[in-house]
């Protein structure tokens, strides 16, 4: 897997890691396009790969009055419009098989979720499409695990896919990233670290995940220390009033600042 196999990815030759980036969940045109633009225009300013990643619906939601969407045609039109507007590629999560191949009418990666990453039918169906496939690592795998998952892609005819590490259960209701998985799974593909998910505070007793966004940077820093080849996160320009997630997305604000110091460390790295 190589990252000039995403469609329009940008920046490749430019020896930093790449970021997924977008809102946890599409709750409208407008916040969309609002969102992609600036992070464009700060990816684009540091030579930053850059994906848009929007969820078109949430699947996993803990009470059944949550948002889980706008509508999926609705949504994957708006990522296919992101993806026209800006030049960029766009990832989204799939749930069941049938989202395979309706996904990939509209983005250039299937994302499968971390609770997910072990149903064969739902892996086998997002290889088939021959787009690049996102796996995240089950919360309760170990790094090791993970080899069987991209095992899966192969195995249906690509060898398109990354793994996603979005951190470890630590007890019930606080989440752990064990920094000695990354170069375990960098031998089975490239790895990803999603920084927001990683800090999530899942289970609560109000049915609303927490999270802890005051730690995103130092989870970030001690990713591109360890050699992680992308970074996902999670931003809004309103996490407060986001409809999925806000808990633990970065402030939109804030982004251009944490990604220039993260792409200074990611130069010294490089430099031993």
């Amino acid at each position: 897997m190589q990252l000039s196999d995403i469609p329009q990815i940008k920046h490749v030759d430019a020896d930093n890691f790449f970021l997924l980036a977008g809102p946890c969940a599409i709750e409208g045109e407008d916040m969309a396009l609002r969102i992609a633009e600036k992070v464009v225009k700060i990816t684009d300013k540091l030579n930053i790969p850059y994906v848009f990643k929007g969820s078109f619906k949430k699947a996993n939601r803990s009470r059944i009055d949550s948002f889980t969407g706008i509508g999926d045609e609705k949504a994957l039109k708006i990522l296919r419009k992101v993806s026209e507007t800006f030049k960029v590629p766009t990832v989204t999560d799939i749930h069941e098989v049938s989202d395979a191949a309706m996904a990939a009418e509209y983005v250039d990666i299937l994302q499968i979720p971390a609770f997910l990453v072990r149903q064969t039918d739902l892996v086998v169906a997002a290889a088939q499409t021959g787009k690049v496939v996102n796996l995240k690592k089950g919360q309760f795998m170990s790094p090791e695990a993970m080899k069987h998952a991209v095992q899966k892609v192969k195995d249906s005819g690509s060898d398109k896919a990354w793994i996603t590490d979005r951190g470890t259960m630590f007890g019930y209701q606080d989440m752990i990233v064990d920094f000695r998985g990354i170069p375990t799974m960098r031998e089975f593909a490239p790895t990803v670290l999603d920084v927001t998910h990683s800090l999530q505070q899942p289970n609560q007793t109000s049915g609303v995940t927490g999270g802890r966004p005051d730690m995103i940077e130092t989870i970030a820093r001690a990713g591109i220390v360890n050699h992680v080849d992308g970074l996902f996160i999670e931003t809004h320009f309103d996490p407060a009033n986001a409809k999925s997630d806000g808990a633990n997305m970065l402030d939109l604000q804030y982004l251009e600042g944490l990604l220039t110091r993260l792409v200074a460390i990611r130069k010294i790295v490089n430099s031993f």
